[in-house]
């Protein structure tokens, strides 16, 4: 079912506030679509590259590499063909964050289908925030997640 635009900005208002209220990192929208890029696209990626790919500056890239970095949300490594290169790699880290981020996604756009109000059910959003099944096996890229979990959520 297609969204309106203000059910839009609902379910990212919800999506952001679940986040807020967990223990997961603050990450900027630059970061974020940064960390997208690299999950989703295919490699490799570099500064440059990104800098092209999200139309901003390479020392903007490298400020938000910095704190992606930090948090081990993706690494950096020399490009052993070209040494000018750094390579923009993936973590495990970086899929499990993001997998947990796609399940607050789902959860918020549920919550937005049958119209519960954001601030209700505190302990549901609390177990909502930010968890990921350990029994589960956990596949080694984000598309096998996702559908793992898009899967999960038809049965």
């Amino acid at each position: 079912m297609p969204l309106n635009d203000l059910q839009a900005l609902e379910l990212l208002h919800r999506t952001i506030v679940k986040t807020v209220r967990g223990d997961s990192p603050d990450l900027s929208a630059r970061q974020m679509a940064l960390l997208l890029t690299v999950y989703l696209t295919e490699p490799p990626h570099t500064v440059r590259g990104m800098a092209k790919t999200l139309n901003v500056s390479k020392p903007a890239i490298t400020r938000a590499l910095d704190r992606l970095t930090s948090l081990k949300l993706i690494r950096r490594k020399k490009d052993e063909q070209d040494g000018r290169n750094v390579l923009i790699q993936r973590t495990d880290e970086g899929f499990v964050f993001l997998w947990k981020f796609s399940e607050v996604i789902v959860a918020s756009a549920r919550d937005l289908a049958i119209g519960e109000d954001s601030s209700a059910g505190e302990q549901k959003i609390k177990s909502a925030q930010m968890k990921i099944d350990t029994t589960r096996p956990v596949p080694h890229d984000l598309e096998s997640r996702l559908a793992a979990l898009l899967k999960n959520d038809e049965s």
